[in-house]
């Protein structure tokens, strides 16, 4: 059953793995609303990295997310959507017609998810969809539009 979404945790480090792999945490600023963040290796091609060959490197980021409510809630675990608007950076190396070469871009992440997050245990796993548009420094693009998807589990110290 659906009902509004109270975290019972504060503050969680963790892994994630996928389009974003590294560490991440997640801080509880209210019962409905978190700072998350990670550090880590980001992979990528785009449609000119055909050619190319792909690229990859540090990717940094920090979302608002806000939990406007729990899709299932049972004593095990409640199971919050989450969405929110945040900020990346990210660093990488890139072979381009023979050339390698390293840049970076700036842009904004826009994250969709759902986390199970366990009330007996200090544990939350989480899905998420984030909605990307970078701005990138030196590279073919100027700009750049994607989504990332990722999966994680974080552990909880309070």
């Amino acid at each position: 059953r659906q009902s509004s979404f109270e975290a019972n945790k504060k503050f969680g480090l963790g892994l994630e793995l996928g389009d974003v792999s590294g560490l991440t945490g997640k801080y509880f600023l209210s019962p409905s609303s978190a700072l998350d963040f990670g550090v880590g290796a980001f992979g990528y091609r785009t449609w000119r990295n055909r050619y190319a060959g792909a690229g990859g490197g540090l990717h940094l980021y920090l979302d608002y997310l806000y939990h406007p409510l729990s899709l299932a809630s049972t004593e095990p675990f409640e199971l919050p959507l989450h969405f929110g608007i945040g900020g990346r950076l990210w660093s990488y190396d890139y072979d381009f017609d023979g050339r390698n070469d390293r840049d970076f871009a700036l842009g904004l992440r826009a994250p969709l998810g759902i986390a199970f997050d366990f009330n007996n245990v200090p544990i939350d796993i989480f899905v998420q969809f984030a909605f990307t548009f970078d701005v990138v420094h030196r590279y073919y693009d100027d700009f750049y539009f994607g989504a990332e998807f990722s999966v994680g589990l974080r552990y909880f110290f309070n």
